[in-house]
């Protein structure tokens, strides 16, 4: 999931909907911007779904952050590292070592 250089780590967002047209991935690594991170939607199925990813370059630190889809937050399924944010919901936290 990670590799490392200049001490950046390379890490692979993926959500899992394959309904969607549109994801993109906003925090605060790049000031909850939801189109400075596009998604690519994966052409195959993997394991029976179809997955957005993106890698994302990241310095070592602690990440919050949350997908958007449509236009609607989404939180991520497959993490579950949470922090309470100032709109009453959850943000999703990534820790990069």
């Amino acid at each position: 999931m990670a590799n490392s250089k200049n001490g950046y780590k390379t890490i692979t967002f993926r959500l899992n909907a394959p309904e969607a047209r549109n994801a993109s991935i906003a925090g605060t690594f790049n000031d909850w911007n939801v189109s400075s991170h596009p998604m690519k939607r994966s052409r195959k199925r993997e394991n029976g779904y179809v997955y957005w990813q993106t890698p994302m370059r990241l310095l070592p630190g602690t990440y919050q952050y949350l997908f958007f889809v449509d236009g609607q937050w989404w939180n991520d399924p497959a993490s579950n590292q949470t922090i309470p944010n100032e709109f009453g919901s959850l943000n999703n936290v990534v820790e990069v070592q």
